[in-house]
């Protein structure tokens, strides 16, 4: 039987059509360009930038916006007038109670900043962050939520944050992705891949999601009895026959399943070392609590930092299992453990390193929690709640030990210099150099932004 795979060349494929696969798609061209900013007229302070989100929705009155008041009006009604015509994910009484929080909060660094107990090595670095205190978005549904803070619109079929970024400026790296998923955390709620999904972006500035346990990369290892020349065969005539259905219909997602297709062979040789955290002298692993070969927080972040050092632009770690309407003394105690430590030692790490100054780092979630109990006793929760919540920046751009904006006295409404999500995502895009009026996308008979007609940058963050 004949081998199609070995009757093809490389030589055969760069020449079979006027189409070079060296230029296809603009992540490609701009993997080997790195004279940005291309959109935009403002120098860019951030080459990349690390998300840390918290999926489920963190208590703000619990971790980063302490609430005297909230705490000395504990097991009141909180007055109607507050929360009126206010729908609420699992919350049903008309007047709910009053919780303040069960954790004390101190002042941490030079800046004096408050910052709960739950976070006590974060606490440490408060000088290098700013505090968000006012941050509000436009649905309390988890899904919902998350599209939004993630692609600027509630309704699937939008491009993310790093898609954006991808398709904006690229990777600094040919042989990896710009845009790396990484998750970990309890399976509350799922992960939708829409979330770091490229939309009506071509294909290939969709996220890649890693693994620190397993195979790194799912579907990139040859199968068994395929050699790497062989592979090189397959993919060399997959790409023959793409180019040249290019030529009859000229549908640019061909290109970019090419390039996707040369990036993922090429993976096979970047991706196995970058994720071999054994490699990282036991003092680093130590610093986060990494334990390779195994999943969580702390081996995401110390693999963010690797992505980061090899010039991925956006990578994103989703944690899961904040969502607590029930038992949110024991579920935030836990979740906070086990990401206090990874993220102070990812900021003193990129610090040390160099890298602080150019290296955008986020958390947060969707959403924060209701400054109301759900449900009594020991086993209470907090509801869902977008009305206002706390985020902070570190970094790139970001002034150090400063606090942005304030909720009201109840930790209710973002009050002082609110900050919304077109806001926020306005703000990322200014650090790295790009101005968000101007990174637009031509589908559907209209231009579409990630901020869609609104967001301002919020200039009194930045450094």
């Amino acid at each position: 039987m004949m081998n199609w795979a070995q009757d093809i060349t490389r030589r055969k494929l760069l020449t079979a059509s006027p189409l070079s696969i060296g230029s296809l798609g603009l992540g490609s061209l701009l993997g080997s360009n790195e004279s940005f900013p291309l959109i935009g007229g403002t120098a860019p302070k951030a080459k990349r930038v690390i998300y840390l989100f918290m999926s489920g929705g963190p208590s703000h009155v619990d971790t980063f916006d302490p609430k005297p008041l909230l705490n000395k009006r504990d097991g009141e009604k909180m007055p109607a007038e507050i929360i009126k015509n206010h729908e609420f994910a699992m919350i049903k009484e008309s007047q709910p109670l009053l919780k303040g929080s069960d954790w004390n909060f101190n002042q941490k660094g030079k800046s004096g900043i408050e910052v709960s107990e739950l976070f006590p090595e974060v606490g440490e670095v408060i000088d290098n962050i700013t505090v968000i205190r006012s941050v509000y978005s436009d649905t309390f549904n988890h899904d919902p939520a998350v599209m939004f803070m993630n692609t600027g619109s509630v309704r699937f079929g939008r491009p993310s944050l790093g898609a954006w970024l991808s398709y904006g400026i690229g990777s600094e790296n040919k042989d990896l992705p710009a845009f790396v998923v990484l998750a970990s955390g309890k399976n509350r709620q799922p992960l939708l891949d829409s979330y770091w999904g490229s939309g009506f972006l071509p294909a290939e500035h969709q996220g890649v999601q890693f693994r620190t346990k397993g195979d790194p990369v799912l579907f990139v290892k040859n199968p068994d009895g395929v050699s790497r020349e062989e592979r090189r065969r397959q993919v060399d005539l997959i790409n023959w026959m793409n180019a040249k259905r290019f030529d009859v219909v000229g549908d640019s997602e061909i290109n970019a399943r090419i390039s996707q297709y040369e990036l993922a062979f090429r993976m096979q040789m970047s991706v196995p070392e970058l994720t071999d955290l054994s490699r990282e002298p036991e003092y680093i692993k130590d610093s986060y609590g990494s334990e390779p070969n195994t999943v969580s927080f702390a081996n995401n972040c110390l693999l963010a930092r690797r992505l980061a050092e090899r010039g991925v632009r956006f990578i994103q770690l989703y944690d899961k299992g904040w969502d607590s309407h029930g038992q949110i003394v024991s579920d935030h105690t836990e979740r906070c453990k086990s990401v206090d430590k990874p993220i102070a030692a990812l900021l003193k790490d990129l610090k040390q390193r160099g890298m602080l100054d150019d290296t955008l780092v986020i958390w947060g979630g969707e959403f924060g929690r209701t400054p109301m109990s759900q449900g009594s006793g020991k086993g209470y929760g907090r509801d869902h709640h977008p009305h206002g919540f706390s985020m902070w920046m570190a970094g790139g751009g970001i002034r150090g030990g400063h606090v942005h904006g304030a909720t009201d006295d109840f930790g209710y409404f973002a009050s002082e210099d609110r900050v919304h999500v077109h806001d926020l995502n306005a703000t990322i895009l200014y650090c790295l150099g790009i101005e968000h009026e101007r990174l637009t996308f031509h589908h559907q008979g209209r231009d579409f932004k990630l901020t869609d007609e609104f967001g301002k940058v919020v200039k009194n963050i930045l450094s």
